[in-house]
């Protein structure tokens, strides 16, 4: 498992877009006190089938932490057979006593930190470009309600598109596994 945390927040990123000559796009949005929407995600790979998922979570107004951390991982160990090896940057919402407590309660969980400097290896970091760029580029929702619901969306459709996540995958640095190559 591949994991990664990114955020939203109400003001748009804004793209170019084509409108009518003389028309110039309004983006109108009310984006008060930095008010956003934090996600979690975790790209995960079946060692037997070879089957690649995605599963994720939210926090309005607030950020993972290590206990959010924990949490999320928990909810997916419910899912998961078998050993876990999770896959992910150093930030400081990885470490804490809350991470050391779920090592203690999964000893089938086993943690591995990226180098430092390299979204380039974590194909989680292909999610949040796409989400953010292609499917949520110059959405200005009406609150944090309404953007974490068109996340919640757009990362389900992801999640459906197998082509897409083996995409993200090929998009990052990681070797892609033989078994999946066909």
């Amino acid at each position: 498992m591949l994991l990664d945390e990114s955020g939203l927040l109400l003001s748009p990123l804004v793209r170019r877009t084509l409108a009518p000559q003389g028309q110039t796009p309004l983006l109108l949005h009310k984006a008060k006190h930095r008010e956003k929407v934090s996600l979690i995600a975790a790209l995960t790979l079946s060692s037997h089938k070879h089957n690649l998922g995605l599963y994720f979570s939210s926090l309005l107004n607030d950020s993972f932490n290590n206990v959010g951390v924990a949490w999320f991982m928990r909810q997916l160990l419910k899912y998961l057979r078998g050993p876990v090896l999770v896959i992910w940057d150093r930030g400081p919402m990885h470490r804490g006593p809350e991470i050391r407590k779920l090592l203690d309660d999964y000893p089938r969980l086993t943690l591995e930190s990226l180098p430092p400097y390299a979204p380039d290896l974590n194909p989680v970091e292909q999610v949040w470009n796409y989400l953010k760029w292609s499917r949520l580029c110059n959405f200005a929702p009406a609150d944090c309600t309404e953007l974490d619901q068109a996340a919640f969306q757009e990362l389900h459709g992801i999640r459906k598109d197998k082509d897409r996540l083996q995409s993200f995958w090929r998009g990052s640095e990681l070797p892609w596994p033989r078994a999946l190559a066909s």
